[in-house]
């Protein structure tokens, strides 16, 4: 499975994209709201890809290639909720809204989803901002919903319906 946008190409995770992607999840600022903390190791980086490649139905997971180079990834690690990474270099440049772009239709079409979901900690404003762009709304808030290191993250819910 493909998916092409004018400066993307999303696909399914290789072997060979380990070091890409660990430049991505080693990264502080990437990992800063994701569920666990940046990876110290190229162990945890290739942990983390085995499982990309080794998910079953209840992925639908891309990484995010641009010009040859892994730069992330998008997609659904456990339908119906989305996540994705983006490393700070490709930043504010409209990529995250392009790969989404892709991502979410495809996720509707492959996939009997009421909606689309995403949990994002609060501080993430960025994430909020890109998500609301695209039709995501608020569904409910929850305090202390995962331990980050040493301190608790809340939650904000939202959803995408499916589209009429």
């Amino acid at each position: 499975m493909r998916l092409s946008t004018d400066r993307l190409i999303l696909r399914r995770a290789r072997r060979e994209d380990l070091d890409d992607l660990h430049l991505v999840l080693s990264h502080p600022a990437v990992m800063r709201y994701w569920a666990t903390p940046e990876h110290e190791t190229l162990a945890e980086s290739r942990a983390f890809l085995a499982a990309m490649i080794d998910a079953g139905p209840e992925a639908d997971d891309f990484v995010i290639e641009r010009d040859g180079r892994v730069i992330g990834k998008a997609g659904a690690w456990r339908l119906p909720e989305l996540g994705y990474l983006l490393h700070p270099d490709h930043w504010r440049q409209g990529l995250g809204r392009e790969a989404l772009g892709a991502v979410i239709p495809h996720l509707f079409a492959a996939h009997d989803l009421a909606a689309l979901t995403a949990d994002v900690d609060p501080r993430n404003s960025a994430s909020l901002r890109l998500l609301g762009s695209l039709g995501f709304v608020e569904t409910g808030r929850a305090e202390k919903t995962i331990r980050w290191r040493d301190e608790w993250s809340d939650s904000i819910y939202l959803a995408l319906p499916r589209p009429m």
